[in-house]
């Protein structure tokens, strides 16, 4: 048993909490296919987490003259690497959780029961800004009520009050389906809210020594491999070297130069600690060796990474109008191609805030607008955005939701106007863009437009279901139909990667048929999962 929850104990509970997620990790990931098969908590928690327990690599025994307690630096590195690692609104929710609890206790002395409770109501506190709209039923109500357990403890024996939270919040995660109808119609629970009962299980574990005996998740399906695009700089150059870098502040300086002759992309983003700090260092080079040396010319390189760019898509980055310049997330070779012709700096999908924040710094303008284009990732983008300010950039996030919304706020882009209108007006341009997407369903579940099996035409108009149908280019079809009903004077159709061929075409052939008025434009978007993306403007 722990009375205190000291550096050891930070360090243990990260790489326990990281193994018990790679344990449910699949299972998770099942949790949210609703009922699309692109569930991916479990994968962003895993993600997260790695990154947090690769900041806690640092040597934790070097503490500053001032500053926080050896738990406290640990806890700090901790939330510090979540946040740089963070994927997906599940793990920006992570990040923020981990330091409002490391904020609470560094300068503690010793972190007992009570101690502990109070991490917790600070970490529930910092979570909740970090959702545009908090939705009970999610994550969040269950950190509230993992929170209100552990105060209601009032208590000093920590192992006790650790697990009067965890009880809780498994208690909160059965209640998830009775909070959110969209739990209750596909049969499960909340994805991030079983990540965070894993978490604190593992937390228990470290304090009290004893393992809770768990069900094996269900088998794993294969996922595909990441594949890195080019996302901005010359292709003079074939490899990309990325590595974290201990030193000083002033040796970092000749790191810059050195790298700055060697190739471009360069990105070089420090922790903020002085005099010694650790750099995130980026960039694009032919002598790979070269550029490892400059790090270890400075200090300590490591966490080295290399890709070879080779044959992979490289959309180009177009340059920055009167020191502007738009950051947008696509998933798919077409549409970053699509992207990438209006001038967009292409992030590939499912970013982490990190990846975010080097692509904003790169395209060396003072004022960036990002596109998401999904709501996990607009959480990600957004605390992009404030950690972007940390660097003179002003960032402004446009809500979208789907591709051909960004393709409609890119299209009024207007360098002329004050950036803040020019914002606004993107932004009115994306919200008069209403999308849908058609995929086939992988699960039985209830619907708002009744029950699907899987195998079924789902066509979802702004994320709900509202067509079900056995006919691929019959329901694409009747879901323009439904939407131009509503009116509209434009339609934009992106094919996805497994959209079978003609598909855009015979749509096309009935909107001239049925709403000869109406302009259409298609292109080959290489979406996965969704065969037809549809926008009506």
């Amino acid at each position: 048993m722990l009375d205190t929850l000291d550096a050891a104990a930070v360090r243990r509970w990260c790489a326990g909490g990281l193994a018990a997620l790679k344990r449910h990790q699949g299972e998770i990931d099942q949790l949210n296919v609703y009922p699309v098969p692109d569930g991916d908590t479990g994968t962003n928690l895993v993600l997260t987490l790695t990154s947090a327990q690769q900041a806690l690599a640092m040597d934790l025994d070097t503490l500053p003259d001032s500053g926080p307690t050896a738990h406290g630096h640990a806890l700090r590195l901790m939330a510090q690497g979540a946040l740089l690692g963070a994927r997906g609104n599940s793990g920006v929710i992570l990040s923020q959780i981990l330091r409002g609890f490391a904020d609470q206790v560094a300068g503690m002395p010793a972190v007992r029961g009570r101690e502990l409770a109070a991490a917790l109501r600070s970490g529930t506190a910092a979570a909740y800004p970090a959702v545009s709209r908090p939705v009970e039923g999610t994550r969040l109500t269950v950190d509230a009520a993992a929170a209100a357990a552990a105060a209601g403890a009032d208590s000093d024996d920590q192992p006790a009050v650790a697990g009067v939270a965890a009880r809780a919040a498994a208690e909160a995660l059965a209640r998830t389906p009775e909070q959110l109808p969209a739990l209750a119609r596909a049969g499960v629970v909340d994805a991030g809210g079983r990540g965070l009962c894993v978490l604190l299980d593992a937390l228990v574990e470290v304090l009290t020594g004893e393992s809770t005996a768990r069900p094996a998740p269900p088998p794993r399906a294969a996922r595909p491999a990441a594949t890195v695009a080019r996302e901005t700089g010359s292709d003079e150059y074939a490899y990309e070297v990325q590595f974290l870098l201990d030193a000083r502040a002033e040796a970092v300086a000749g790191v810059r130069r050195a790298l700055d002759a060697l190739g471009d992309s360069l990105v070089v983003v420090g922790d903020g600690r002085e005099p010694e700090g650790t750099w995130n260092v980026h960039v694009h080079v032919n002598d790979v060796g070269a550029a490892v040396e400059a790090g270890v010319a400075a200090g300590r390189p490591y966490r080295i990474s290399v890709t070879r760019f080779a044959d992979q898509p490289e959309p180009p980055a177009g340059p920055a109008v009167t020191g502007r310049a738009a950051v947008v997330v696509a998933t798919g070779g077409g549409i970053a191609e699509l992207f990438a012709a209006e001038g967009a700096t292409v992030v590939p999908g499912n970013p982490s805030t990190g990846e975010l924040l080097d692509a904003v710094r790169s395209t060396g303008a003072a004022r960036v607008v990002v596109l998401p284009n999904d709501a996990n990732t607009e959480a990600v983008a957004s605390a992009a955005a404030r950690e972007a300010h940390r660097f003179g950039i002003k960032v402004s996030v446009v809500p979208t939701r789907s591709p051909v919304q960004a393709l409609a706020a890119l299209a009024v882009r207007d360098g002329d106007r004050r950036f803040e209108d020019d914002v606004i007006a993107m932004a009115e341009a994306a919200g008069a863009c209403r999308y849908a997407e058609v995929c086939h369903a992988s699960r039985e579940a209830l619907t708002v437009a009744g029950p699907c099996r899987p195998g079924d035409v789902l066509a979802l108009v702004e994320g709900e279901v509202h067509l079900i149908g056995t006919d691929l280019t019959d329901t694409c079809a009747a879901v323009v139909d439904r939407m131009l009903g509503g009116g509209g004077e434009m339609v934009t159709l992106l094919a996805g990667a497994d959209a079978p061929a003609g598909l855009t075409d015979a749509v096309r052939a009935h909107v001239a048929r049925r709403w000869p008025f109406v302009e259409v434009h298609t292109y080959p978007g290489g979406q996965p999962f969704y065969p037809l993306l549809v926008g009506i403007e």
